[in-house]
């Protein structure tokens, strides 16, 4: 039975699962994945939902807040359709050195904020099709980021989405220097964001 529990923890996008996808094969799911979870086979993100412990991790090992909040809306929404963006994105793709504490996923629908991983998660309704994403891969599997030049735009259009606009600014300035500026401003004026974008750039 153990084996039937990782095994499907194996095959669920980002390896991570709610305790109800189990009910096929335990009668009491989160009861068996609790105990797994005190051996350290799983780790717990969140009430309900568990993710596959990847081999030769550390005794204490939690996903990065980034991962864990993608595993948890993936489990819940999902392949595919949740979305890293904003603060977390920006965490992601280097342009915030140090972890802040808190991240930005967005979803086709609204969702409240919440803890994960020692961390807070903001989730922001949003059509996620028409983001700019790119999947990328992450110690739990891949999932979907939004590239540089879109969590530019994000970040200048909604500063204070997170509670951190102090670094949400220091972020922006941090990939405009690097991105690709002419897909930004075209990707920012699809969006109807190319006002912001537009004061950013012009800012001293």
């Amino acid at each position: 039975m153990v084996a039937a529990a990782l095994s499907v923890l194996a095959e669920r996008p980002m390896q991570t699962a709610r305790a109800a996808d189990l009910a096929v094969a335990y009668a009491k799911p989160r009861d068996e994945l609790g105990r797994l979870a005190e051996t350290g086979a799983v780790t717990r993100l969140a009430y309900g939902v568990y993710t596959l412990t990847p081999l030769g991790a550390r005794p204490d090992w939690r996903p990065e807040l980034e991962v864990a909040a993608m595993a948890w809306a993936t489990a819940l929404y999902g392949d595919r359709i949740p979305v890293l963006m904003g603060l977390g994105a920006a965490r992601f793709h280097g342009a915030l050195p140090r972890a802040i504490g808190v991240t930005v996923v967005a979803l086709p629908v609204q969702h409240r904020p919440m803890e994960i991983a020692g961390g807070r998660v903001v989730f922001v309704a949003r059509d996620v099709d028409a983001l700019r994403a790119r999947s990328e891969k992450t110690e739990l599997g891949d999932m979907l980021v939004t590239t540089p030049e879109q969590t530019l735009v994000d970040l200048v259009a909604r500063p204070r989405l997170g509670g951190m606009a102090a670094e949400a600014d220091e972020a922006a300035r941090h990939l405009a220097s690097r991105v690709d500026l002419p897909l930004a401003v075209q990707l920012a004026a699809r969006q109807k964001r190319a006002a912001p974008l537009a004061k950013f750039l012009h800012m001293p």
